[in-house]
């Protein structure tokens, strides 16, 4: 598959703090791009540098094959929409998403039919049919949303920057604008690259997921892979469904803070030693329970549940005093009762872990 845009060493920092320290990536052409990492890990700069409001302080910027870094934001065929749409209260719904093909200064549309006819289109695309006389004022967060989605791709780009673009809705909303958002963009055919801070929101929505971590890309893969596979002990954290002990192979066993853990698993290189198993491979078992041969056990106190609807998930303190926890799916079991501080065995097959090394 082409590549719609490459990074090749991209760096740029403010007041000598790096924010981006040698970006390299390549975007494939009609796809849907999730950029997921921590508050500060340079995700909403490198789109800004993608989209022409900062420049990069080094490093190559390249866009359907031809270079753009230094092309003014507004000729490099890129779309923008921001976190908080933007929109302009005075206008209505129409001449909202009129405005960019109106105004803009390379090839505005003067034609008025021709106007009208786009917007209606685009109108028809994202859903917002009846609503175009509507003041932005007078819709929800979620038509807002599609407003400011359509103001960008009326001008047709090649491809559409999302900055945290479900932020500003509620919970329900944001999960049917996940849908909604996938579909416009596979009727559109473009590339959509879209920044959160949400482990869940970048699995559920990216066919390719970058992961950012400390202004570099720790990892570019499938969600599928991401999610089982994290290549180190820092992503598999991002991610929110591992637990993670420190410590260092030993053996034929890894040296955690809680004992020795048995090595079974796989192990993959990553400069820093770390021993993740994910919460939903984790089994709860009475301390006098037996051990298979191929199971990893562990002891801690229980302290809390929590119900999140389609899952239960249990919190233990360990004897190192660190927070554990295990995810049950509650389309397997019914939710068992666990005794405040009570004492209970943590186990898990061994093949189940990824370790560090």
């Amino acid at each position: 598959m082409s590549s719609v845009l490459q990074l090749k060493n991209v760096h740029k920092a403010f007041s000598g703090v790096p924010a981006l320290a040698g970006i390299d990536a390549s975007l494939a052409n009609d796809t849907y791009v999730s950029l997921l990492g921590p508050s500060g890990s340079g995700k909403t700069t490198l789109l800004r540098v993608i989209a022409g409001f900062e420049q990069p302080d080094s490093g190559e910027i390249l866009f359907s094959g031809r270079r753009v870094d230094g092309v003014p934001p507004h000729e490099r065929g890129i779309g923008f929409v921001f976190q908080n749409f933007a929109l302009f209260p005075h206008l209505s719904v129409a001449e909202n998403i009129a405005f960019g093909l109106t105004n803009r200064a390379v090839n505005p549309v003067t034609d008025a039919k021709v106007v009208a006819g786009r917007v209606r289109d685009i109108i028809g695309l994202v859903g917002l049919s009846g609503l175009e006389d509507r003041a932005t004022t007078q819709i929800s967060g979620g038509q807002k949303q599609r407003v400011a989605l359509a103001r960008t791709l009326v001008t047709e780009p090649s491809m559409v920057l999302l900055d945290e673009p479900l932020g500003a809705l509620d919970a329900n909303l944001r999960m049917r604008m996940r849908v909604e958002l996938r579909t416009i963009r596979e009727r559109c055919g473009v590339t959509f690259l879209h920044v959160t801070g949400s482990e869940t929101e970048a699995l559920a929505m990216g066919d390719t997921v970058l992961v950012l971590d400390a202004g570099r890309i720790a990892q570019s893969t499938d969600a599928g892979t991401l999610y089982t596979r994290p290549a180190s002990a820092d992503v598999a954290r991002f991610l929110n469904c591992y637990n993670i002990f420190p410590g260092a192979v030993s053996g034929d066993a890894f040296a955690s803070p809680v004992g020795a853990l048995a090595l079974g698993g796989i192990r993959q290189t990553s400069g820093k030693p770390a021993y993740a198993i994910r919460y939903d491979r984790v089994a709860i078992r009475p301390t006098d329970a037996a051990t298979a041969d191929n199971e990893v056990r562990i002891e801690a106190s229980f302290v809390a549940s929590e119900y999140s609807g389609a899952a239960i998930n249990s919190f233990f303190t360990l004897d190192d005093g660190r927070l554990f926890e295990v995810e049950q799916h509650l389309s397997h079991a019914a939710p068992a009762a666990y005794e405040e501080k009570g004492r209970y065995a943590l186990v898990w097959k061994r093949e189940d872990a990824l370790v560090f090394v």
